[in-house]
């Protein structure tokens, strides 16, 4: 025997039951503003106002009684597309950490093409940006220069490490390297000689080197080391004598100079070795 009572059709059949209420709320509607203009036309007044509010009133009362009605099925729908955006996240997660990536450096601007920069451990000159990848002209740190090879870097790199701008090193460097010695001379004997030769070797871009400095002091509100060279004496773990010269130089000219200061310092360290020994200063030979 079919059931055709009210709440076995409200239960089983939502959808006949959805349409036919949004066609009775319709004609409910049509037929409440008929009688609301009547009624006003009789009276000569302006009730366009009333009649804008009944229905909106009647809308949202359908769409308030529709999501009750449909609730259950909702809940059942949004658990799916929750699931769904959730697995589409995880899958796209690189993706859209790519596009936040490239809003980040858009919106701080921590860097421009032509501009030296290191991201994580990969320096290199920076050619293109894009709303997915970094590119970069590789670049040897240590040698002020390009590699030749080109670096394509994800934009979700550049959210997950620290980016530094290398800029200023691009025309000018500050350069420091150690040499390392035995303890058969002191070194303080010849430090004072070997850099007044560092001194000479930076001679021809000293100006032009203290003008860079001093508008790099002035951009980044530090001071930083140079133009005159300078050189520390200390020991290293295992008991050798070190030097470490530091110069501010032009970055094409810094292998080139500290092979210079280094020659220096080999000649006048074996020098003060061959004095030492003529005059029977050394009594203990190391190895």
């Amino acid at each position: 025997m079919i059931d055709f009572t009210l709440s076995n059709v409200l239960d089983n059949h939502k959808l006949l039951s959805s349409l036919t209420f949004i066609v009775l709320a319709y004609f409910f509607k049509l037929l409440l503003i008929k009688a609301i203009r009547l009624r006003s036309k009789a009276k000569r007044e302006n009730r366009r106002y009333l009649v804008n509010l009944v229905k909106n009133l009647i809308n949202l009362t359908v769409i308030v009684l529709l999501f009750t009605y449909w609730s259950a099925e909702l809940q059942k729908f949004a658990f799916s597309v929750a699931a769904f955006v959730v697995a589409i996240v995880i899958a796209t997660r690189e993706f859209i950490q790519c596009i936040i990536g490239y809003i980040y450096i858009i919106a701080s601007r921590p860097f421009q093409v032509g501009d030296w920069i290191q991201v994580g451990r990969y320096h290199g000159e920076v050619t293109e940006t894009d709303w997915v990848k970094l590119t970069l002209l590789e670049v040897d740190i240590d040698a002020y220069s390009h590699t030749g090879k080109t670096l394509y870097l994800p934009n979700s790199m550049l959210i997950l490490n620290t980016i530094k701008n290398l800029n200023f090193m691009k025309r000018y460097a500050t350069h420091t390297f150690t040499v390392t010695r035995d303890q058969r001379v002191n070194l303080f004997l010849f430090r004072d000689e070997l850099l007044e030769r560092a001194t000479v070797h930076c001679q021809d871009f000293y100006e032009v080197a203290h003008r860079y400095n001093s508008l790099i002091e002035k951009r980044l509100d530090v001071t930083i080391a140079g133009p005159a060279p300078t050189i520390t004496i200390a020991t290293s773990d295992i008991g050798k004598n070190t030097a470490s010269v530091t110069i501010f130089c032009p970055s094409e000219q810094a292998l080139d100079i500290e092979q210079k200061i280094t020659q220096d310092f080999m000649e006048l360290w074996y020098l003060e070795l061959k004095n030492s020994n003529e005059n029977g200063i050394l009594s203990t030979v190391y190895t």
